[in-house]
């Protein structure tokens, strides 16, 4: 294959990688705490023979993607009311299990009473506290959190929710769109800031994105357009070659 058509599907393929990228943050506009990501794209530059009538090795650039960048800005934090809804204010994230025995990070803070009594997230996994997993049962009433993470009803003092952090928070692997895993050491978070009754919503800002988007799609169209042009330059050279001959 022509190496112009090379580079151009090269370019076409990193611009396709980021509409699925910015379609998917605009897909969690909504979900509690959800992080804008972006696509990374180094330069892959390739040796090539020389050129007919031309000396010396000669380079190609490629584009090449790298992974995602996730941004983890904090969302905005807003009040719903709700008792088992919880934003976290500055660093952490709550820690939950799901029904396999997995351990889950998150900072969606959107809970439920599950039939047991079970603090957990829409999908079933379950908060855990410093001492394992935090039940609340009918005898305990109006559920107090406070700021610390520690969870009282009328019976007293239930639990306290387990607030940790990573030294490396952009190497957290994502699982979903909310949920994070790693195997790196978690480590407690030493002035936790839970809010009650408030969730942190997504960072994706739906402007930017949109425009984002609209700046790939030129990029997209303008190497499709390129690719096009040099498809018609040739045919029209084979069909030159055919008159000329006959």
């Amino acid at each position: 294959m022509d190496n112009t058509l090379l580079v151009s599907l090269s370019q076409q393929i990193a611009a396709y990688r980021s509409m699925d990228v910015i379609a998917n943050n605009m897909a969690n506009i909504s979900t509690p705490a959800f992080k804008r990501e972006s696509m990374k794209f180094e330069e892959y530059i390739q040796q090539t023979q020389p050129a007919e009538g031309e000396t010396g090795m000669q380079q190609i650039s490629f584009v090449q993607d790298k992974g995602t960048l996730r941004d983890l800005t904090q969302g905005a934090i807003s009040h719903t009311g709700a008792p088992f809804d919880l934003a976290i204010n500055g660093k952490g994230y709550f820690t939950v299990q799901s029904p396999d025995g997995t351990t889950h990070y998150t900072r969606n803070g959107h809970f439920t009473l599950d039939g047991n009594g079970r603090i957990v997230t829409e999908s079933g996994d379950v908060l855990q506290g410093d001492g394992g997993e935090l039940t609340v049962t009918n005898d305990d009433g109006d559920i107090h959190i406070a700021q610390d993470g520690t969870v009282s009803g009328q019976r007293g003092q239930l639990g306290k929710i387990k607030l940790v952090t990573f030294d490396n928070e952009a190497a957290l692997q994502k699982d979903g769109a909310s949920l994070y895993s790693t195997t790196q050491q978690a480590k407690p978070v030493e002035t936790p800031m839970i809010l009650q009754g408030s969730l942190e919503g997504s960072n994706v800002q739906p402007v930017l994105e949109i425009s984002h988007m609209l700046d790939v799609m030129r990029a997209y169209q303008t190497t499709a357009n390129l690719t096009q042009n040099l498809d018609d330059l040739k045919r029209n050279a084979i069909d030159k070659l055919g008159s000329a001959a006959n």
